[in-house]
């Protein structure tokens, strides 16, 4: 078992490479585990994305597929969902390069929620997403509602 700071005590090591860093002492700096913490960053990044549209198109797809249970809760869910990758992605603009793998990932795994939440079959969603991004993001879209009771207030 290694015996390395890193290893030992995460946080001492990240504020030790952070304060060798800024002391331009990179010799000194565990450059290795440097590189692979940036890596894992930016992975974390896109896992953020993934998970925020995930609920979001969960329950975009609830909202469709349940009417009858339409409330408040879903309606601020999915507001709030739209915010936060609205936000994720101006934080993270690159990710938006990654944007059609992103929402393939993330609807995967929301048919699988929607089936969940709604006790139907998973086969009664559609198998790839149904919507563009700028739908999914468009504070006027509500699924099977555009004539009828979409909330029409708020948004990115």
């Amino acid at each position: 078992m290694s015996n390395t700071l890193y290893d030992r005590d995460f946080h001492a090591w990240a504020f030790e490479q952070a304060r060798l860093l800024r002391a331009g002492h990179l010799s000194e700096a565990d450059i290795e585990h440097i590189a692979e913490e940036i890596e894992s960053k930016g992975k974390a990044e896109k896992r953020e994305l993934v998970s925020r549209l995930t609920v979001l198109l969960a329950h975009l797809l609830q909202w469709q597929y349940q009417r009858e249970r339409r409330g408040k809760s879903w309606r601020n869910t999915v507001i709030s969902q739209r915010f936060d990758v609205a936000d994720h992605l101006t934080d993270n603009p690159s990710l938006r390069a990654r944007l059609g793998q992103s929402i393939g990932d993330a609807y995967k795994r929301a048919r699988l929620a929607a089936a969940n939440e709604t006790d139907l079959d998973v086969d009664a969603f559609p198998v790839t997403c149904p919507w563009p991004f700028e739908q999914i993001m468009d504070a006027d879209f509500w699924p099977d509602s555009a004539s009828s009771d979409g909330p029409h207030e708020g948004g990115p």
